[in-house]
């Protein structure tokens, strides 16, 4: 039963995520005809001309990009979780309207009235909460489906890198959005797209900026020694040699949080005025002292 709870929880991430986009979608974008990007920005769009059901239209459009998902990407594990996300995704899109979080005197529809006629903060509080939507799901490794699996397969079949085949797919039916609720509602769009994927990449990864650390000192038993006392930071140590000179030095690396940039600078220039240190960011870490390497 316990190996069984990791992809339990996952799903009910996925569930939670859906309604967290739903929401986004009923409380923030379609009341300010914010076209959302991918199948529930075309879904907008039917809707505007037709009044069709703009859950139904988003499980509809996911069909057949479904299948090539399918198709493309395969595995067990991506046809269930894309198909649970897209099924209560589409359902809480229909059926929110008609609970009392959207009901006169409802949280959804106070925030509707108060943030009428406000674009602005409507596209700020959707990204946020679309965002944080998008992260759960990709923390639970599944796809949001529509925009998200067409992506996957752009790349997959031909080498388009995802972040441009999501920049591409959904700036296509923003743009399509454009010509009919107009350019300002657009612009804002795209903003709200821009913020969504930081808020969904924060929510996924963590707030925590993780620095890497280079150094090359004539003292690399003193920095490192202050580096794990100090810190309490591991430190590598690597042979390396001045391609000009010709002479050897050891090379530290370590890797720090942000906030412990300037006590690294401090130790080393203690140590060694005329070290050579270079600062990078890491994307993500993991092992002793941060994130561990397997989830659990």
């Amino acid at each position: 039963m316990k190996k069984y709870l990791p992809a339990f929880r996952d799903y009910l991430l996925i569930i939670l995520s859906a309604l967290i986009q739903a929401f986004s979608l009923r409380a923030f974008f379609i009341p300010a005809n914010l076209a959302s990007g991918g199948v529930s920005g075309i879904a907008q769009l039917i809707n505007y001309f037709t009044g069709w059901r703009i859950g139904l239209m988003v499980l509809i459009g996911n069909v057949p990009l479904f299948i090539l998902g399918w198709r493309f990407l395969g595995g067990h594990r991506f046809v269930l979780r894309t198909a649970i996300a897209i099924l209560t995704y589409s359902t809480f899109i229909d059926i929110l309207p008609n609970t009392p979080l959207f009901t006169e005197g409802g949280f959804g529809a106070a925030l509707v009235h108060d943030l009428q006629g406000d674009i602005f903060l409507n596209t700020l509080y959707g990204a946020i909460v679309s965002g944080i939507g998008y992260g759960l799901i990709y923390r639970a490794r599944g796809t949001s489906g529509g925009s998200d699996i067409l992506a996957r397969i752009l790349s997959h079949w031909r080498g388009i890198p995802v972040t441009q085949s999501y920049l591409f797919v959904d700036s296509a039916v923003i743009l399509g959005a454009g010509f009919v609720f107009g350019w300002k509602q657009a612009l804002y769009a795209m903003i709200a797209l821009y913020v969504s994927g930081l808020v969904a990449e924060t929510t996924l990864e963590g707030s925590r900026t993780i620095r890497t650390a280079t150094i090359v000192t004539s003292e690399p038993d003193a920095v490192s020694n202050r580096i794990i006392e100090e810190l309490q930071r591991g430190v590598t140590v690597l042979e390396g040699a001045g391609a000009y000179t010709g002479s050897e030095r050891l090379v530290l690396y370590c890797v720090i949080t942000r906030a412990e940039v300037t006590a690294l600078k401090d130790i080393v220039d203690e140590c060694d005025p005329t070290a050579f240190m270079v600062i990078g960011a890491a994307h993500e870490v993991l092992g002793a002292g941060f994130k561990p390497l397997k989830v659990k």
